[in-house]
Formats: structure tokens, C-alpha cells, sequence
């Protein structure tokens, strides 16, 4: 029999619906971030599906009796065409163990696994070029020992200011990586340049672009969610191991540090993840109380900060400035700033 796959319409209840319950066989969901995906059928009813989330292909099944007639090949070709028409020519498989050996055997690498989910890539780049590319532009000489941190910083605060100068005193060279995927209120380029004028007197301290492998979608999709599901702890390992065994061995970084956590259990649970895989590869993590605000509003946050945004309706100054430096707040008064307070006011997502 020749297959062939066919596009299931995203806004059609009754198609999307017959794809949930096919996945549910194979203890999968479907995802709200999915923008396209395909099925194959006999006789009228579903065998196969695979959908994809921009660059991040997921949700692929294939039932037991299917296996091995090739139809996999059909899957990936239909969900690549697409790729490349949308100009995309590198992507990631996020999926079960068990499906690993179909996809290197179709030329993708394995980046890294745990016990319930693998990630794998393929097509132009990869993560080895990634930080060869990261250390080249940002002179990071590889020889000498390095701290590392990883922040969100939605937007920067005080608090993320503590910690990363603690970092800049005890450490020779910090390595401060900015969540580079675009799920949060503020846009990346502002975090990202927020980072830097809080940071620029602090000349040991390089500010760089997280990119898709440290808590992106690829590889850690429910830190943006912010919820404890039965994949919490697959996620929060699987980002570990990543930095572990790419960034930490190729740019020796040999320290990690982190807030502590006493609000988000997401990222409690990260943290934990990290320490137990970073001491299995010889990397110390250091935790570091979370600073509190000098007019006893209790521990700085980022959420704090939007929380204040929603409550005032706008900037208030005297508030804000117990949580957030002053080009912080600069910023929150420019034309661009007052469009994401708004959206801020609006808005009642946890990111």
C-alpha cells in the first residue's frame, strides 16, 4: 500500500480531537505551541502523526503495526517541506527513548537523553558549532576556569544584580548567559540589553545569548510554562546534562551558581536537577540567598516587579525602586517600555 500524509487543519475541533485521542495511546499530549501537523491513515483511520512547534518537531507516534513499512520517512519529509518553505534548515526531535534509533538511522544526532525523553538535531549548525561559535565571539578562552549563571531576568532586578556581582567577586571570569527564547513579557533584546547597562561596570562579567540549548523549547518547554507535570523532572535533567557535558567541558566552566528558589517549584526543581548532575561531572553549584528589599517588602523577584506594574497600572517609582536598578526604570519610561507595562497590565501569564 503507498502512504502519503495529509495536513490536519489546526483550527478544525473534530480533526485536531481525533489526533489527541490517538496520541493518548502513547501517553503523549498534544501541545498548545504546535503550528503544524500531519497524520497517515488506513482504511479512514489514523496510523501515524508527527507535528512540529516552529524548529521542534514532537508528538510523533506511529502505531506498533505500522513500524518498520517506512512511513516514518513520509512523516519527516511532509513536516521538512514545510521547514524549509518557512526558511528553516535545522531542527530538533524531541521524543521517547524508543524512538531513537529511527531517527539516527535517518541522520539525526542524538544531543542528549534521560529516562523518558530524547532530544536529538539535524540539518545545517548543531551544538558543537553553537559554542565553538559562542567562543570565537566572545573571546572565551577555554584554558582558564569560569563561573557560569543563566538567567531570565523578565525584566532585571536588584536581585539578579546581587547575584551576578557576588559571582563577579569570588570568580576570575563569569560566563552570564540570558534565556534567549522569546516566551517571556519582555522581548530578548530588552532583557538582554537590560542585562548589560546593569552589568557594564563589571568588567569580568561577559553577558551572552542563551540560544536553543540552555532552557529553550528544545530543551526545557516547561520552565516557560511553568508547571509541574509528569515530564518536570525529564526537562530540568535533560537541560542539566546539556550544559554539563557541551558548555561546561568545552568552555571549562567549572562553577555554576544560582538563587535559591522559595516561590516557582519549576525552577526548584531545575535547581536540583542541576546539582545533582553538575557534582556528578565534577562542577560545584553554589546557591546563593535571594536578596531582600531594603523597605522589608521581602525577597526580590521579577514576578514582584510585573506584579507591581498590574497593581499600579503603570511605573511607580518609589515601589519599583526597592526591586530594580535605576536603567531598569529608565527604561520602563520610554516609549517601548510603557508598550510592555501595558501588555504587562493585560496580561495574567506566570511568564
Amino acid at each position: 500500500m503507498i502512504y502519503s500524509a495529509e495536513k490536519i487543519h489546526l483550527r478544525n475541533p473534530a480533526e485536531v480531537d481525533e489526533i489527541k485521542k490517538f496520541l493518548e495511546k502513547f501517553q503523549l499530549d498534544f501541545e498548545k505551541n504546535i503550528d503544524y501537523t500531519v497524520a497517515i491513515r488506513e482504511n479512514g483511520q489514523i496510523v501515524a502523526t508527527c507535528s512540529k512547534s516552529r524548529d521542534i518537531l514532537k508528538c510523533f507516534a506511529i502505531d506498533p503495526s505500522m513500524q518498520g513499512t517506512g512511513i516514518t520517512n513520509i512523516l519527516l519529509k511532509s513536516i521538512q517541506d514545510k521547514l524549509f518553505k518557512e526558511g528553516i534548515f535545522h531542527s530538533f526531535i524531541f521524543t521517547k527513548p524508543v524512538y531513537e534509533t529511527i531517527f539516527t538511522s535517518l541522520g539525526y544526532k542524538v544531543v542528549e537523553k534521560v529516562d523518558k525523553v530524547v532530544l536529538l538535531e539535524g540539518g545545517m549548525g548543531g551544538i558543537n558549532k553553537e559554542i565553538k561559535k559562542i567562543a570565537s565571539e566572545f573571546s572565551i578562552d577555554s584554558s582558564k576556569p569560569k563561573t557560569a549563571l543563566v538567567m531570565n531576568c523578565n525584566p532585571f532586578t536588584l536581585g539578579h544584580r546581587y547575584l551576578i556581582e557576588q559571582s563577579s567577586k569570588s570568580s576570575e571570569e563569569v560566563l552570564l548567559f540570558v534565556v534567549e527564547e522569546n516566551k517571556s513579557l519582555f522581548p530578548f533584546k530588552v532583557r538582554y540589553d537590560l542585562v548589560k547597562k546593569g552589568v557594564s561596570d563589571l568588567k569580568n562579567v561577559k553577558v551572552i545569548p542563551g540560544g536553543q540549548y540552555i532552557i529553550s523549547s528544545a530543551t526545557f518547554p516547561a520552565y516557560f510554562l511553568r508547571e509541574a507535570g509528569e515530564f518536570l523532572e525529564a526537562y530540568t535533567t535533560l537541560d542539566a546534562k546539556i550544559f554539563a557535558n557541551y558548555f561546561c567541558k568545552k568552555l571549562n566552566i567549572t562553577k555554576r551558581i544560582v538563587g535559591d528558589e522559595p516561590y516557582c517549584e519549576v525552577t526548584n526543581a531545575y535547581n536540583k536537577a542541576l546539582l545533582k548532575i553538575l557534582e556528578k561531572s565534577g562542577i560545584s553549584l553554589e546557591t546563593v540567598k535571594r536578596k531582600e528589599g531594603e523597605n522589608k517588602t521581602g525577597f526580590i523577584s521579577a514576578s514582584k516587579v510585573r506584579d507591581s506594574l498590574r497593581r499600579n497600572k503603570g511605573v511607580n517609582t518609589e515601589e519599583l525602586s526597592d526591586l530594580i536598578p535605576g536603567t531598569t526604570i529608565e527604561f520602563l519610561l520610554t516609549k517601548e517600555g510603557k508598550e510592555i507595562v501595558e501588555k504587562i497590565i493585560s496580561s495574567h501569564t506566570p511568564h
